[in-house]
């Protein structure tokens, strides 16, 4: 008798310990974390165009420039204009192509401003424009980097000087923080905030533009 009340208790405890592993939800797997389309490597060097076409930068080819005025999801329209300088050299077989300080245009091609439930800021910019040495280029280029400035000094020599100030516009202006925190880059260059607010660059940051097209230059 003893016996048989072992084996029903022991049968009673298995079907209770079944039906609670059925019961219990499985462990919810983490959402994937949101990793900063950045590196923290700064310009600090002219940039090598490849050999293949002389006079033509290619398809593909990334350059530095720098914001000569601050731009925020918060206040930027649609098809707001914006400015800015390249960085470093341009450089193709020992011979500059474009300047450090050449002026590169853009326009701001989408905006979404914060909104108060999970929604972050966001900017996407396009670059149309590019002068060379007196002569403007038609271009179509996306960011794909964002890095914030230590800070601007003597901008207007770099400007004026041009190619006479040759290597790299940075050494000038105080070098480079590293990658801007708090900001993602999505496709079509689109730079998202992170923490639900406005994203902002300030006048300075330094945008990395892939080019999506050859620009002849000379």
């Amino acid at each position: 008798m003893k016996a048989m009340l072992k084996v029903r208790a022991l049968t009673v405890a298995t079907a209770i310990a079944g039906v609670a592993c059925a019961t219990s939800s499985p462990p919810r797997a983490s959402a994937p974390e949101r990793t900063p389309q950045v590196n923290s490597q700064a310009p600090n060097s002219p940039t090598t165009v490849n050999e293949s076409t002389p006079g033509t930068i290619p398809a593909g080819q990334e350059i530095d420039v720098r914001l000569r005025n601050t731009l925020s999801s918060e206040t930027a329209t649609v098809e707001q204009r914006f400015e800015t300088t390249t960085v470093v050299d341009l450089v193709q077989n020992g011979r500059v192509l474009v300047p450090a300080g050449s002026v590169v245009q853009g326009v701001v091609s989408d905006v979404d401003k914060a909104g108060r439930i999970d929604r972050d800021g966001a900017l996407t910019l396009t670059f149309d424009h590019m002068k060379v040495n007196g002569r403007n280029r038609d271009i179509r280029g996306s960011a794909t980097q964002i890095y914030e400035s230590k800070g601007i000094r003597e901008e207007g020599t770099v400007a004026a000087a041009g190619a006479g100030v040759g290597g790299i516009v940075g050494g000038i202006i105080g070098g480079v923080k590293g990658a801007v925190l708090g900001a993602v880059i999505g496709a079509g260059g689109a730079i998202a905030a992170t923490d639900g607010k406005d994203i902002t660059l300030p006048a300075g940051s330094i945008v990395r533009v892939r080019l999506d097209s050859p620009v002849r230059v000379g």
